[in-house]
């Protein structure tokens, strides 16, 4: 397999679709697939005609974590931190919707790449851990910050702590995925959600949206208040408030302008 095939990628109208794709390990994660996933997503980020991104993974895996024998090797020579040029929570930084479509077993990295995704869809088979305890190591790449953020301080201490598998309904009930639904609509309510965001949503107020969101975690009350007393002044807020207006008047599907590439 090149790595190339390691995620695959599938588009349909504005919609892209990234599978991890190493089902016979679960997809759990190596290097490689780590670099192709996190290209996709760039290269997804700067088309303009994307407007909102799928994560699923193959077979009957979301990812595991880690692939054992990277896992193996590094604790056989006390690696330390690995050197990256983008952090495992690079989805954060995307301007798109991202959707995570968690299909199976999920835990360590996989999980960190759900919390990162905006909305969390899961099958009612799917099972989801931290498991970082449970490996000899104190929760990576901003799991618990995440966490506690998510699912609150309870919950998350709960989850770091233990590193225990929760079912799809326990992880809805404490909101660690939005929803959870039979296995086999699960695909089909993912992208359903994804492409009515891209259908109607402003893909600049969506970018506006997720930075304000993940600023407000650290910020004060005060300071978003203000921040959001400035959105007028914003590119672009007035021309798509306009737009959000006169097509709802004129009960027609808006036309929001694209989100350009990141460089310009």
């Amino acid at each position: 397999m090149s790595d190339n095939d390691l995620v695959l990628a599938h588009r349909a109208d504005a919609v892209v679709t990234l599978t991890l794709n190493r089902p016979e390990r679960m997809n759990a994660w190596t290097v490689e697939l780590e670099e192709r996933f996190f290209d996709l997503v760039d290269e997804a980020d700067d088309d303009p005609d994307v407007r909102a991104i799928v994560v699923t993974g193959a077979g009957r895996g979301f990812c595991p974590g880690m692939d054992a024998s990277v896992l193996e090797q590094r604790s056989a020579r006390r690696a330390g931190p690995t050197e990256r040029a983008r952090p495992m929570t690079h989805l954060l930084a995307c301007r798109k919707l991202t959707v995570a479509a968690i299909n199976g077993g999920c835990a360590g990295i996989g999980l960190v790449q759900a919390l990162s995704c905006d909305v969390r869809f899961a099958a009612s088979t799917a099972r989801l851990s931290t498991a970082f305890t449970r490996r000899g190591l104190a929760p990576e790449f901003g799991a618990g910050w995440l966490l506690t953020r998510i699912v609150g301080a309870g919950h998350a201490t709960d989850l770091v702590l233990s590193g225990r598998v929760v079912g799809s309904d326990e992880a809805a009930s404490m909101g660690l995925i939005n929803r959870a639904v039979e296995p086999d609509e699960l695909m089909a309510t993912a992208l359903a959600y994804a492409h009515d965001v891209a259908t109607n949503c402003s893909p600049r107020a969506i970018a506006y949206a997720k930075d304000d969101l993940l600023r407000d975690w650290t910020r004060s009350k005060a300071d978003a208040e203000g921040e959001a007393d400035l959105v007028y002044q914003r590119p672009g807020h007035a021309e798509d408030f306009r737009e959000g207006i006169t097509s709802f008047v004129e009960k027609r599907p808006p036309r929001f302008d694209p989100l350009p590439p990141r460089s310009s």
